[in-house]
């Protein structure tokens, strides 16, 4: 099994940060960071990790290469030009943490593997605070030997690493969770909306719906957390990043000849909010839109 001495680490926003300083703390290896924000550099680098120049220096440097991006966009921007298709080396492996396209994916696992690389793709699941705790959940696609060597990397900031299949298998079945989310915490937005028009208090009805067979996960963090207190920051998973894996899921679902009717329209609302202002808030924040701003009736002009 190969050591992996030096960790290369791409991507430290409000996910990367804290996954890139679990593996500074735990792995005991040596951590190489880069992005384009100084400041999430500067606090990794007062915690122990080494600060890379570019895409490129990464590369030079690293024996496995972590991505953590926000979007299929970006892992091109850093897989194209001087960066990592041009100064990938043998025996070298990139594993995308972020949620992406399937073809793409699949495309620049092909391109490495002729350069004697490979790529696996990893995609993360939970919270920032899981990112933070070290606690996400990981969908892997990889050769079964791949998954091997990489897993144990994976578990210094995961406690559910699941083998989804062969490169690829991780972004379907990450971008199928993603449509679920999404499609629920909608659901949520319009139970809240019909329960405040009638009386019934949003806290008290997503509180007993935990104690049936409506509970979820999104019910007690997306519904309880964000639409009841009408908390939709920015800096977290937003509308648009929302709608940008939505996307993936339809490009699937329009690939195998489906009809996703209920995706389609939670992608239309989704679009609904970003026109409306809310792109950069927190995706939960299509609840705000469902109704004259959630007020009750009586109170509505």
């Amino acid at each position: 099994m190969p050591a992996y001495n030096t960790i290369g680490f791409i991507g430290l926003g409000v996910m990367g940060e804290p996954i890139c300083r679990n593996l500074v703390k735990k792995s005991g290896k040596r951590v190489l960071a880069f992005d384009l924000s100084p400041e999430p550099l500067a606090r990794l680098q007062a915690e122990g990790a080494e600060v890379a120049t570019s895409v490129a220096d990464v590369l030079r440097q690293s024996d496995l290469l972590f991505l953590c991006l926000p979007s299929a966009k970006h892992v091109r921007a850093v897989f194209e030009g001087d960066g990592i298709l041009k100064n990938i080396r043998s025996g070298q492996v990139v594993v995308d943490l972020g949620t992406s396209s399937v073809s793409q994916t699949r495309d620049f696992a092909r391109q490495l593997q002729a350069k004697g690389a490979a790529w696996a793709d990893a995609p993360i699941a939970r919270t920032r605070q899981a990112a933070q705790d070290g606690t996400l959940s990981v969908m892997v696609g990889a050769a079964p030997a791949l998954y091997a060597e990489i897993e144990p990397l994976i578990r210094y900031f995961a406690t559910d690493v699941t083998h989804c299949g062969d490169v690829g298998a991780g972004q379907v079945t990450k971008i199928l969770n993603n449509m679920v989310l999404f499609e629920t915490v909608n659901a949520l937005a319009e139970a809240v909306a019909i329960a405040r028009h009638n009386g019934v208090d949003p806290k008290l009805l997503l509180e007993t719906l935990s104690k049936g067979s409506a509970d979820s996960f999104a019910l007690r963090n997306h519904g309880m957390k964000a639409i009841v207190t009408g908390n939709f920051p920015e800096r977290a998973f937003s509308t648009e990043y929302a709608l940008k894996d939505l996307s993936y899921a339809l490009e699937l679902a329009a690939d195998a000849g489906l009809s996703i009717r209920g995706a389609e329209l939670v992608g239309t609302i989704l679009q609904e909010a970003i026109d409306a202002g809310s792109g950069d808030n927190y995706f939960p924040v299509i609840a705000k839109h469902i109704d004259a701003r959630g007020k009750p009736k009586a109170n509505r002009r």
